[in-house]
């Protein structure tokens, strides 16, 4: 009786190991990205995303206008454009730190504006807290408080 109930424990321990890996997989997107709907035009959301940038302090070194970049190649897209936000204090504590670089490739943040086939427009961007906290060093600090900031940013073109 034992050895059964040793068993049916060890069965039952890897179908929750599988069903979690499962669970996860499956999440990962909707966990790592977000989106939301704006009620505003893409020009007027992505010159209120540049303003509101600026006036809470960080940069827009680079823009990437993704249908202009499509169109070079003969390829018709919907409106779609991707911003760097750049906080230089932020990254001056990943970037001086050679053991913390290897996150450089995670800088800097990126929204993105979009227009979907229905004609609304949508902001997205990565849930940078999470993916910090999976981190080690200042990395989880600095990309907490830059996810803190930018989602400040964020909620400004949401609120509208």
């Amino acid at each position: 009786m034992e050895k059964k109930n040793v068993i049916f424990g060890v069965i039952g321990i890897l179908v929750g190991i599988i069903l979690t890996g499962i669970i996860m997989f499956s999440s990962a997107q909707s966990m790592m990205l977000k989106e939301e709907q704006l009620n505003m035009s893409f020009n007027e959301a992505a010159e209120l995303l540049e303003k509101t940038t600026k006036d809470k302090g960080w940069k827009i070194p680079v823009v990437h206008d993704l249908q202009e970049t499509m169109s070079n190649f003969g390829k018709d897209v919907n409106k779609a454009k991707v911003f760097e936000l750049c906080h230089p204090d932020h990254a001056y504590k990943i970037l001086r730190e050679d053991d913390e670089r290897i996150v450089s490739s995670l800088m800097p943040c990126r929204i993105s504006i979009y227009e979907k086939s229905d004609g609304r427009v949508y902001i997205s961007w990565m849930n940078t807290s999470l993916m910090g906290r999976m981190m080690k060093g200042v990395v989880p600090e600095v990309m907490g408080n830059a996810s803190r900031e930018s989602e400040e940013i964020i909620n400004v073109l949401l609120s509208k």
